[in-house]
């Protein structure tokens, strides 16, 4: 089983518009893979500009955020890559697309780390945190999953959001309850 680190994606059409996503990279070996399905913006993006931006963040307002349609976070330049970046990342990677896998349905672009910076120390995520990621994993699939499996699994995170969420978790999982 590849490992997948759940990451927001910034990406750019060719007029320039940023496409702010959060997405699964796949890694594999020293490249990471970008899976987006068909159709989205994330996908239309890379096949006009082949470059992206993984943006590590502990900020999960961002993952939230972008299901919710919150998607105007700050952005700053990249260092070596058109694609802008998330400001006050902890870590990004730039990336190139060196290969396209093509798919009917989820096509995988294969990507080189072109520059990796690290801007903050990651002192890890406290249990809300993850719970308010895997919420928005699941919020993104609220069309392919059972109701009662979304409930189940939204009941046993919300015991981690109330026992260890500080204020950037509860407004997160407050967004996504919502949705």
């Amino acid at each position: 089983m590849p490992m997948i680190r759940e990451t927001i994606v910034t990406t750019m059409d060719a007029s320039g518009k940023v496409q702010i996503a959060p997405l699964g990279l796949i890694r594999d070996g020293a490249h990471w893979i970008i899976a987006p399905f068909r159709p989205s913006t994330t996908l239309a993006n890379l096949e006009q500009v082949p470059y992206a931006v993984a943006n590590h963040t502990d900020d999960v307002r961002v993952f939230a955020g972008c299901l919710t349609g919150r998607r105007d976070w700050p952005l700053a330049p990249s260092d070596t890559i058109k694609v802008p970046r998330l400001a006050g990342v902890m870590t990004h990677l730039e990336l190139e697309v060196v290969e396209v896998i093509e798919d009917p349905q989820r096509p995988r672009f294969r990507c080189r780390v072109a520059h990796e910076k690290i801007h903050s120390a990651f002192l890890g995520y406290n249990r809300a945190k993850l719970a308010v990621i895997e919420a928005a994993v699941l919020s993104s699939r609220l069309h392919m999953l059972p109701r009662e499996k979304v409930e189940s699994e939204i009941a046993y995170l919300n015991i981690a959001i109330s026992k260890t969420a500080d204020v950037a978790e509860l407004e997160a999982w407050g967004w996504l309850m919502e949705k």
